[in-house]
């Protein structure tokens, strides 16, 4: 196997990656969104967090989108282009989540 063709294919290993934990992550939000609601309509009170956590799924679905479009492109700088962009918005939506994790534990407590 040549070097490019072991790029090419280390570049849709990380498409691939990022396509599927994306998607998981979506499935995470909306179910601690639920989780969130349940807790909240127990206890009375409000929080921003579901808010962030919308937010968060979203960037989570845009990046699953932007993966799955860089395993389906033919050209190889379009590819490298939508994959930064994925995996850029995947960290995005990592570090947005562990803030709102941060504010739903001083919330609860």
């Amino acid at each position: 196997m040549t070097q490019t063709n072991r790029d090419i294919k280390l570049e849709e290993d990380v498409s691939l990656h990022i396509f599927t934990a994306s998607a998981a992550m979506v499935g995470v939000c909306l179910t601690v969104i639920g989780l969130l609601r349940v807790v909240l309509t127990i206890r009375g009170g409000a929080t921003f967090a579901d808010d962030l956590l919308a937010l968060d799924a979203f960037l989570f679905l845009v990046s699953c989108l932007l993966a799955y479009f860089a395993l389906r492109t033919r050209g190889s700088h379009r590819m490298h282009r939508l994959e930064r962009l994925a995996d850029s918005l995947f960290i995005t939506g990592l570090v947005l989540m562990v803030f709102v994790c941060g504010l739903i534990v001083y919330e609860i407590v």
